[in-house]
C-alpha cells in the first residue's frame, strides 16, 4: 500500500475549518490533496427537540400503563443517545427496564454502553439476555461479537461474527467486522483472503464495500474520499459515511502500527457527531485503550 502521508495535514485541515479559512497559501502541498474532507457536525434537530418535550409531557400523566411508561422511557433514552446524551439515555433505558424487563432491545443498547466502558463481563450478560428474549436479535447477535472481540476472546468473536455474517452475505458490515476478528485470531493473510472471498461472493451493491476494497488495495485512499464527496447526498449522509471511512481506516493503520495516524483517525470518525453509529461509539473505546497501553508501557 502505498502511504500518502496525509496525516500531519489533518491536524492543519481541522485548523482551517474551525478558523473559517478554506485555503493556506503559506504551506507547501506536495500531498495528493492538502485538506480531508470534513462535514459540518450534526446537531439536534427542530424535530428531536419537539419529541423529547412531548415525551416529558405525556410522562406526567397519571393513567399511564407500565407497558407505556416503558416504552416512552425507551423512545426518549433512544432520542437522548442519539443526541449523545449518552448517561441521560442509560438512566431512561434502565428505568423502562423497571416497568418492563422483558425488552431485548433495551439489553441490547445497554450491552453497547456496557462494551463502550470496558464492562466486558456485564456486556456479554446484557446481549445473552437480549437474544434469551430474542433469539434472531440481529444486533445483540452483531453487538455480541464485537464485545467478545474488545475482551480479547477472539475465537468467541469469529464465531459469533460469522453466524452473523451469514444471516446476511450482502452486508458489508459483517463482513468486516468479522475481517477485523478473524485479524486477530488468525492473522493477516488468512483475514484477507477471507475478507477478499466475501466480497467477490456479495453483489457488492453496499456502500460498505467500498470500506472492503480499501482494505483490500484496490482502491486507494485518495480514491475513497473522492468517492464518499462525490457520492453523498446530504451533509448527513456525508457525516456518516466519514464516520465509517475514518474509522475503519483507523483500525487498518493500527493494524500496522502506526499509532499517531490512528488516534488521528479515530478522532475525525467522531468529529461529525453521529453518535447512534457503532463507529462513533467504538472509536471513543479505542482511544481510550491506545491511552491505557501508552500509559502502561514499560520504560526503556
Amino acid at each position: 500500500m502505498r502511504n500518502y502521508r496525509w496525516l500531519p495535514l489533518t491536524v492543519l485541515g481541522t485548523a482551517l475549518l474551525l478558523s473559517g479559512c478554506a485555503t493556506s497559501t503559506s504551506v507547501k502541498n506536495d500531498q495528493p490533496w492538502h485538506l480531508l474532507p470534513m462535514a459540518v457536525p450534526l446537531q439536534p434537530t427542530t424535530q428531536q427537540e419537539v419529541q423529547l418535550a412531548q415525551i416529558d409531557q405525556i410522562l406526567l400523566r397519571e393513567d399511564l400503563t407500565e407497558n407505556d411508561r416503558a416504552q416512552l422511557y425507551y423512545e426518549r433514552g433512544l432520542i437522548n443517545d442519539s443526541l449523545g446524551l449518552r448517561d441521560l439515555a442509560r438512566l431512561d433505558f434502565n428505568r423502562s427496564l423497571s416497568y418492563n424487563p422483558s425488552q431485548p432491545d433495551v439489553f441490547n443498547i445497554l450491552g453497547v454502553y456496557f462494551t463502550q466502558s470496558g464492562m466486558y463481563d456485564a456486556a456479554y450478560e446484557a446481549f445473552d439476555s437480549s437474544l434469551e428474549l430474542d433469539e434472531g436479535h440481529q444486533f445483540a447477535e452483531r453487538n455480541r461479537g464485537i464485545a467478545l472481540y474488545y475482551g480479547g476472546r477472539y475465537q468467541l468473536a469469529v464465531r459469533d461474527l460469522l453466524k452473523h455474517y451469514k444471516d446476511n452475505e450482502n452486508d458489508a458490515y459483517r463482513s468486516l467486522w468479522l475481517y477485523l476478528a478473524e485479524l486477530e485470531k488468525e492473522g493477516n493473510e488468512k483475514a484477507i483472503a477471507g475478507l477478499k472471498a466475501r466480497y467477490q461472493n456479495s453483489d457488492q451493491l453496499d456502500w460498505g464495500w467500498l470500506i472492503a476494497r480499501l482494505y483490500l488495495n484496490e482502491i486507494s485512499e485518495e480514491a475513497f474520499f473522492r468517492e464518499i464527496m462525490e457520492t453523498s447526498t446530504d451533509n448527513t449522509q456525508l457525516a456518516q459515511r466519514l464516520c465509517e471511512g475514518y474509522f475503519y481506516l483507523a483500525k487498518r493503520y493500527q493494524a500496522q502500527g502506526d499509532i499517531s495516524s490512528a488516534v488521528a483517525l479515530y478522532k475525525l470518525a467522531m468529529s461529525g457527531n453521529v453518535y447512534d453509529f457503532v463507529e462513533h461509539r467504538y472509536a471513543m473505546l479505542e482511544l481510550s485503550r491506545i491511552a491505557y497501553e501508552l500509559r502502561h508501557q514499560p520504560a526503556i
